[in-house]
């Protein structure tokens, strides 16, 4: 069965929720309260499931915005892996290269190739693109 989109009931969605671009934090607890709200509503209509759409796309951009995340460089990530799984560099030595290969790589000095990338993801079960 599918159900045919209201106009009025979204408009009348719209006129009560009332979304536009996020500017403030206000602002942006309010639209995530509704988003979670509208996440947790069994059988939403087509017009809930289009403004809870359109508050994710708001809620994103501000995120984008204000919470985005540095990106990590690939020696970086390489040793905070490392760290969080207790390995030590001579633990890379058998499968990487030699221990100044090694330092050159977790120091950021060298970049990791494709090769070491795949069998780095392969000792901890990560995506190899994480190294490259």
């Amino acid at each position: 069965m599918t159900l045919t989109f209201d106009d009025r009931t979204y408009n009348n969605l719209l006129a009560e929720i009332s979304p536009k671009v996020i500017e403030t934090e206000a602002e942006y607890d309010r639209a995530l309260a509704i988003a979670e709200r509208l996440t947790f509503t069994k059988n939403k209509t087509p017009e809930e499931r289009a403004v809870y759409r359109l508050l994710v796309v708001l809620i994103e951009a501000y995120e984008s915005e204000h919470y985005a995340l540095p990106v990590a460089k690939p020696h970086e990530i390489l040793q905070h892996i490392m760290e969080a799984s207790g390995t030590c560099q001579s633990d890379l030595v058998k499968i990487v290269g030699s221990s100044s290969v090694v330092s050159e790589i977790v120091n950021g000095k060298l970049a990791i190739s494709k090769a070491q990338a795949k069998i780095l993801g392969d000792l901890f079960k990560v995506s190899p693109s994480l190294f490259i």
